[in-house]
């Protein structure tokens, strides 16, 4: 009977659904690919089934590798990754065609997707359970301190378009705070999970909001000085926003009090409205947001809303289906291939277009979210929290710059945009919710096979003995790391048990 019931209850693992699914969005992106060559020049580009080819073999090979050591995976996040790559390529390939000087931008790109699904495939097959990752806390963000730094040495950072984002390595050069964002998710998981309890303690009651005690303050201010110091001295508004809105988001979702996000907003708007009186970049990037359609902000070089404005007029002329793929101007805009890569989609796919790519983002967002209310573990519930919001903010900073909603920051679209840096942390974050979501979804009986070890206890099996005389009913997690299960409670009747699956952030068990 019991065999039944779990046999009913057992997840399916929904890789055929995936491999349907990945050869859909590899016919999509190709046919974008031979759609731009047909608009512009008037024939289909003589390499579009090379580059068909490439995009399936890459498309494949992960799946396969899913299939093989994550078969529990998420069947939708592959798919999803590989339209939004394939089309961005095909953007870029049209930028580039619409060039006086052909730089074959979007063959670069396609190496940098290759290494990108090369290290998520490196993350599924290393990363066997994610809580392994838990014991590099403070290492992942020691690490991601250092990668920030990175660009400020001498002779190694580089500055581009007023940023000092970036590291050159010859002719190569390389933004270090993409891999940081993943570093500082792992940290934050690890230290929330860890001090969960002195953030939730109770503190003064404000205007009906309980609010934290005021030594509790130390973790958000010093992720607000944080990412001070990079706006300061970097001059990326864009990552300074990033880093920020990551630890309060995470941080709301360790504590479930609204009064940090309260305090987060409330930091933000000093810093926000500081900076803009402070510090030129800053200023610059508030005065051509708020008079972009005045005279003298459009003509203003350097800097100015030039580039605003006309991203607009391009979406605009795009109305709500677009001009199709090789008929707009997306080269009047500056950066159409990266910055403004999603006002040049605008343009030849129309209003129409772009809410299917933004309901892409936002199917991510609901997979990574929904696998974190799955687990078993704190540890990976804020993982998992953390990595989706780093792409769903990247995503409205993004586009809520280039349709004016708020100041542009620099950052690109993830997956779309020209950028090897991003592209490559991108995969990586794909790459950790594929094994995380696996995690969630793998049944409590699979956890024997090794993927989520399980060991004896010698004296939780000698407790067991003098109860129940039976020595070897007992089992429980190895150590902190492990995914909490419930084997104790389902095989000795232990309601009380410290190994009851967790589906919220609570300390019980393995947690701390």
């Amino acid at each position: 009977m019991s065999a039944n019931v779990a046999e009913v209850v057992r997840p399916r693992p929904y890789r055929l659904a995936e491999l349907g699914l990945l050869i859909l969005a590899i016919a999509v992106a190709t046919s974008a690919y031979a759609l731009v060559g047909l608009g512009v020049e008037g024939t289909i580009p003589a390499n579009v089934y090379q580059y068909g080819a490439w995009l399936a073999v890459l498309g494949l090979i992960i799946h396969v590798v899913v299939w093989w050591k994550a078969k529990y995976a998420d069947p939708v996040l592959v798919p999803i990754a590989v339209l939004l790559n394939g089309l961005g390529l095909a953007m870029i390939y049209r930028v580039d065609l619409g060039r006086s000087e052909y730089l074959n931008s979007s063959l670069t790109q396609l190496i940098w997707m290759t290494l990108g699904v090369g290290l998520a495939v490196a993350v599924i097959l290393v990363v066997r359970d994610h809580r392994w990752l838990r014991r590099y806390t403070f290492v992942s963000g020691f690490a991601a301190l250092l990668f920030l730094l990175l660009p400020l040495i001498p002779g190694l950072g580089k500055t581009i378009n007023g940023a000092r984002i970036w590291i050159g390595i010859g002719s190569m050069s390389f933004q270090p705070g993409e891999i940081a964002k993943i570093l500082l998710a792992i940290f934050f998981a690890g230290y929330l999970v860890s001090y969960r309890d002195q953030l939730v303690a109770a503190g003064p009651k404000i205007l009906g909001i309980r609010f934290p005690r005021l030594r509790d303050f130390g973790p958000i201010i010093i992720a607000w000085v944080a990412s001070v110091g990079i706006l300061v001295f970097e001059k990326d508004l864009g990552t300074s926003l990033l880093f920020f809105g990551l630890f309060v988001a995470m941080l709301y979702v360790a504590t479930s009090k609204v009064s940090w996000i309260i305090l987060g907003l409330g930091f933000f708007s000093v810093g926000a409205v500081a900076a803009t009186f402070l510090f030129s970049h800053v200023n610059q990037r508030v005065s051509g947001w708020l008079g972009a359609l005045t005279a003298e902000e459009y003509n203003k070089t350097p800097g100015g809303s030039y580039q605003l404005v006309q991203g607009l007029f391009g979406m605009s002329n795009g109305g709500l289906i677009g001009t199709g793929f090789g008929e707009g101007r997306p080269n009047m805009v500056p950066y159409a291939e990266s910055d403004f890569i999603y006002a040049s989609f605008g343009e030849e796919i129309g209003m129409a277009g772009l809410f299917v790519i933004l309901l892409c983002y936002l199917i991510i967002f609901q997979r990574g979210i929904r696998t974190a209310q799955q687990l078993r573990d704190g540890f990976g519930t804020l993982l998992a929290t953390g990595l989706s919001f780093t792409i769903a903010l990247q995503v409205f900073v993004v586009v809520g710059g280039v349709t004016r909603l708020i100041p542009l920051t620099g950052l690109t679209t993830p997956f779309l945009a020209q950028g090897g840096s991003s592209l490559v942390a991108n995969w990586m974050i794909i790459g950790l919710l594929l094994r995380i979501s696996d995690n969630a979804r793998r049944p409590v009986e699979d956890f024997h096979t090794g993927v989520l070890r399980v060991t004896e206890d010698p004296e939780e099996r000698t407790a067991s003995a003098r109860d129940s005389g039976n020595r070897n009913d007992t089992a429980r997690i190895e150590d902190e790391d492990a995914p909490t299960t419930n084997f104790a409670a389902t095989r000795n009747g232990a309601a009380d048990s410290d190994e009851t699956p967790t589906t919220n952030l609570g300390t019980t068990g393995g947690e701390r």
